[in-house]
């Protein structure tokens, strides 16, 4: 039996379609299974949107000091710096968070936010 040819190229890969159950605002980090992605436009409740799957974000973290090339894990109730507790914040601890990319520049302990490049594990 002939293998089944892939199907035609469908797109680069850099988002996926999200149809979200409420409300998303850009920059906010989405985690669909083991997939981290971020919105880069608000998209309505019920409405087709996308989002990025690559890409370097600034995302809001936890205290603590981040070197280039940690990776980082997003906690989706971590307390950010600066932020609402439990909103969500990005994490070098990984326990069983899902991995969102690696730091990009270093972050100061006191700094709101880290630059992660978006890498899916």
């Amino acid at each position: 039996m002939a293998q089944v040819p892939a199907t035609r190229y469908q797109s680069d890969g850099n988002a996926i379609d999200y149809t979200p159950g409420s409300a998303v605002t850009a920059g906010d980090v989405i985690v669909l299974g083991s997939v981290v992605a971020i919105a880069t436009e608000d998209i309505a409740a019920s409405t087709l949107g996308a989002l990025a799957l690559d890409g370097v974000f600034k995302v809001p973290k936890i205290t603590g000091a981040n070197a280039v090339g940690t990776l980082i894990y997003w906690n989706p109730t971590g307390d950010p710096v600066g932020g609402t507790a439990g909103s969500g914040a990005a994490t070098s601890t990984a326990g069983s968070l899902k991995q969102l990319g690696y730091v990009a520049v270093a972050s100061l302990s006191a700094d709101e936010t880290v630059q992660v490049v978006l890498v899916q594990a």
